[in-house]
């Protein structure tokens, strides 16, 4: 499950209840009624599961940071390899020529490498921080508009009891 697919599906809940909510008897003009308690219990389960989105979203890119540091070490361990395997190799100034060039090109590698895996990681973690600023957007829209339209029926049912007979 991709992060922020509950959050999609509490979200998708919330405007099923809405446009399932009753019309007033007065016509309503776009009013619906809606169980609040109904609202309310997906609200809380929005905000129980948000928290988890962000710790999913820090760890992936604690994760990565990691696997950065480690490619990093490897490359480091492989050219100090290369380096003492040169000089040990190394009788005359050809072989020691031939093995610097093999540590440069191992290095060159391992850079390159290490640039691959960092843009990696932090395009995956855009992605993601993307993904749930996306996601918090729409949770903001929606409660937006079930908080008007609770407001709406309230204030349709607040105008209905002012009636004076």
């Amino acid at each position: 499950m991709q992060p922020g697919d509950e959050i999609e599906s509490l979200i998708s809940e919330l405007e099923q209840i809405v446009n399932e909510g009753k019309t007033p008897f007065t016509g309503g003009n776009g009013k619906k009624i809606v169980d609040a308690q109904d609202i309310y219990e997906i609200i809380d389960e929005i905000r129980r599961v948000f928290p988890q989105e962000f710790a999913d979203a820090r760890r992936i890119v604690k994760e990565e940071s990691e696997r950065l540091e480690r490619a990093e070490m490897q490359a480091d361990a492989i050219i100090s390899d290369a380096r003492q395997q040169a000089y040990v190799i190394a009788s005359d100034q050809e072989i020691v020529r031939l093995a610097q060039q093999e540590a440069d090109q191992i290095r060159d590698q391992a850079q390159q490498y290490e640039r691959d895996t960092r843009y990696n990681a932090e395009e995956y973690a855009d992605t993601v921080l993307a993904h749930l600023e996306d996601n918090i957007k729409s949770l903001s829209n929606s409660v937006t508009r079930v908080r008007q339209t609770l407001s709406e029926n309230s204030g349709a049912r607040n105008s209905s009891n002012n009636v004076s007979w």
